[in-house]
């Protein structure tokens, strides 16, 4: 590890535009960085952005550090920001480009539906789904989607807390099996 002093030094010269001691700075800290990306859970290309965003943030604010010497904290702090920033976009967003419809006929091409109705057990249970409310018939879809989708996923999509999924999916399983009920269906 360089002592403050060096640190310093090499802040300086790496501002004024000397190659070698950014390299040095980066090979000296980019371990540290990751340590704190991955405490925060990202991988992969999320993490390579959050990585390449905090070395941004360095070059863009290296001749503003007000104590160079502490660039380990100023590194180790705004890849924490980051990984927080990057975590609430996260939150808000999911890609799906709408909720999945599935006919009677598709049930039999969706996998994570359960196989073993019949076919007649099939078409009542999508003509009862037709007869509870909207958003039930959302959540239901999206909770049999296919690949599954975690209870993050189907909260930002019904912009719903994730603690309400469970108690609003047995009230949507029971409107469900009320509509077969009065239908005489399963």
């Amino acid at each position: 590890m360089l002592d403050p002093s060096e640190v310093k030094e090499l802040v300086v010269s790496a501002n004024a535009g000397h190659q070698e001691s950014w390299n040095r700075l980066v090979d000296t800290y980019a371990g540290l960085v990751w340590s704190v990306i991955r405490s925060h859970q990202l991988f992969g290309p999320e993490g390579a952005d959050v990585s390449q965003t905090v070395w941004l943030r360095c070059v863009e604010h290296l001749g503003r550090i007000r104590e160079p010497e502490h660039l380990a904290a100023w590194l180790a702090t705004t890849a924490r920001h980051e990984c927080f920033r990057v975590q609430r976009k996260n939150s808000r967003s999911i890609v799906v480009d709408e909720v999945p419809e599935l006919d009677a006929d598709e049930f039999e091409e969706n996998p994570g539906l359960v196989a073993a109705i019949t076919a007649d057990d099939r078409r009542a249970v999508a003509a009862a789904l037709e007869r509870v409310p909207d958003r039930c018939r959302q959540l239901l879809r999206l909770l049999v989607a296919d690949p599954p989708l975690s209870y993050d996923e189907i909260g930002g999509v019904l912009d719903m807390p994730k603690g309400s999924i469970g108690p609003t999916r047995a009230r949507c399983l029971a409107h469900l099996r009320r509509a077969l009920e009065d239908a005489g269906g399963v």
